[in-house]
């Protein structure tokens, strides 16, 4: 007789929908007085933070929102962007955070596309929302954020009824009861891809999704409760990492940086005590390149989680001098982020400094709520060999990957393909079964009949002295079809011709690799520091055939 396991059903005593609100409620009952956030004068405490996002939650419901409404917020890495990703969602909202560098044009996509019922702006950022509001359908709600430390303080709407943001906490009731998720698969946030090959496509997360994303972040990044963060990844941008969420779990203390500065980040790092944070790439760039006066050395060890384009090791080894300990991860925003770490091993501390900025240079392996992920074939459907040469599609597989793209059904379709998430990134294995990015699909070099990476182009480049960023993209070429374009910004005082850096590069790899042309310059970012390759490329097709 088959013994009935299935027969027993689940009920609300033993299933509760996964959600990373649930953080804020436990952090705040059992650490209530323990600082929550820190942003110049003002501090609070977690107490205070859960009472200021309740009301918050109560004032949005009170104007009849909740499941799959959107409420937008375009604004800096300040406390109203942290207790928004607790506040809105609360009220049964969904999160909309907009990049701080859209134009108005994108921004008034995003409002009609993600239909915006509410729609929360730093003053700052106020004239970008009026010109968008002049094109787009819909006309949301406006509330102000008047941060009196915002550098740029424009004038406010005349002809245009809003809010301010501190009403929502004052005409908020604290005794609100959170509007938990009926279902854990429901939606949480929307966040938008960058656009650089169209409209942005709207990613939908769900409240499993970030949850998980935060327990594993705890587990496989070894946060220590009570840990002090400091958060200079934009919130915005896949979450923020899903951190604000991350750090609540273990108790922490969120120092906010409202624009990232390199001066900025080591003072808030010896002032507060910092034992963590985050950044792309080319923020860890700019803090090697820094002023001496502006850089500071700390005589103990500040964990740093780095992801975006692949971190040329140079950079990497420059980071312990400071004191930096760097975890490279690797992921997407329809990933909630990263999702394969370049974990260290005991035997890398036998390695020299070069050797093991090398070996943390790469992606990594799986973090620990990531299911699976295998670099495939695309043709034949198999993962490639672990040679480190046979170069495939990194496919993707668990908790962590998003709902699929908003209103964009063929999107979605072709995003998942046979129980996978095609990330469009190349790379390889290595024999210790480490992931190693070579390129995007789509910024892959064929030359003579010859796959180019960039990213190892740009690696190379990144170890001459003078220079500070390097991005190589395909210049057209009546013989090979295509051949490396780089495109060069030196480091401050320090001066490189182009002859120079070709030859630099020919010394250290195959011939036929190296770039063509070298073109300085100051290279095009996205606000979370990624350069912007689109920009280059229509730059490249306007030089000469060679």
């Amino acid at each position: 007789m088959t013994i009935e396991y299935d027969q027993l059903p689940t009920n609300a005593a033993n299933f509760v929908a996964l959600t990373p609100l649930s953080f804020l409620q436990r952090t705040a009952d059992i650490y209530p007085q323990r600082e929550s956030l820190i942003y110049n004068d003002r501090r609070y405490t977690w107490s205070q933070t859960r009472a200021r996002c309740t009301r918050i939650a109560s004032s949005i419901a009170s104007r009849g929102l909740g499941k799959n409404d959107t409420v937008s917020v375009f604004a800096f890495n300040t406390p109203e962007m942290f207790e928004a990703h607790f506040a809105v969602p609360m009220s049964g909202a969904v999160l909309n955070t907009i990049n701080t560098r859209l134009d108005a044009l994108t921004v008034s996509y995003i409002i009609d596309h993600g239909e915006a019922k509410l729609f929360i702006v730093d003053r700052q950022l106020w004239p970008v929302l009026e010109a968008a509001l002049e094109t787009s359908t819909l006309q949301p709600e406006i509330i102000i954020i008047d941060d009196p430390d915002a550098t740029e303080k424009p004038s406010l709407p005349t002809e245009r009824e809003f809010s301010y943001y501190e009403d929502l906490v004052e005409q908020g009731d604290e005794t609100f009861v959170w509007r938990q998720p009926e279902d854990e698969w429901q939606a949480l946030s929307l966040n938008y891809t960058s656009g650089t090959t169209g409209r942005p496509k709207g990613v939908v997360y769900h409240h499993r999704g970030s949850y998980l994303m935060s327990m594993g972040t705890v587990v496989s990044w070894a946060l220590p409760q009570h840990p002090r963060y400091l958060y200079t990844v934009p919130m915005f941008h896949c979450n923020g990492w899903g951190h604000a969420w991350t750090m609540t779990a273990v108790a922490g203390t969120i120092i906010c940086m409202r624009a990232f500065a390199p001066k900025l980040l080591f003072d808030l790092v010896d002032e507060h005590k910092v034992t963590h944070f985050g950044g792309a790439p080319i923020i860890l760039n700019m803090l090697a390149n820094a002023p001496k006066s502006d850089q500071k050395t700390f005589g103990r060890t500040i964990q740093v989680m780095t992801a975006g384009a692949p971190p040329p090791s140079k950079v990497l080894e420059s980071m312990t001098q400071f004191g930096f300990n760097i975890m490279h991860v690797y992921g997407l925003t329809e990933s909630y982020g990263h999702i394969l770490q370049s974990s260290a091993q005991e035997s890398w501390k036998k390695e020299s400094i070069e050797t093991q900025a090398e070996l943390k240079s790469r992606q990594g392996v799986r973090f620990a709520m990531t299911e699976a992920v295998e670099v495939v074939n695309p043709d034949t459907g198999k993962s490639v060999p672990a040679d480190a040469e046979t170069v495939g599609e990194i496919m993707i597989r668990g908790n962590t990957t998003m709902k699929g793209y908003l209103k964009d059904k063929e999107a979605t379709q072709n995003a998942f393909r046979d129980g996978w998430f095609v990330s469009g990134d190349l790379a390889v294995i290595h024999p210790d079964g480490y992931i190693q990015i070579k390129d995007r699909a789509k910024d892959i070099i064929i030359s003579g009949g010859e796959n180019i990476s960039s990213v190892e182009i740009e690696a190379i480049l990144y170890k001459h002295l003078a220079v500070g960023e390097a991005a190589v993209v395909a210049l057209a070429d009546d013989k090979w079809g295509e051949v490396p374009c780089a495109f060069v910004e030196l480091k401050v005082g320090c001066d490189a011709t182009e002859t120079e850096l070709i030859a630099f590069c020919t010394n250290h790899m195959a011939r036929f690799k190296r770039p063509k042309r070298v073109i300085f310059g100051d290279l095009p970012k996205t606000a979370t520091g990624k350069i912007q390759k689109n920009i280059l490329r229509e730059a490249a097709k306007a030089l000469p055939v060679s």
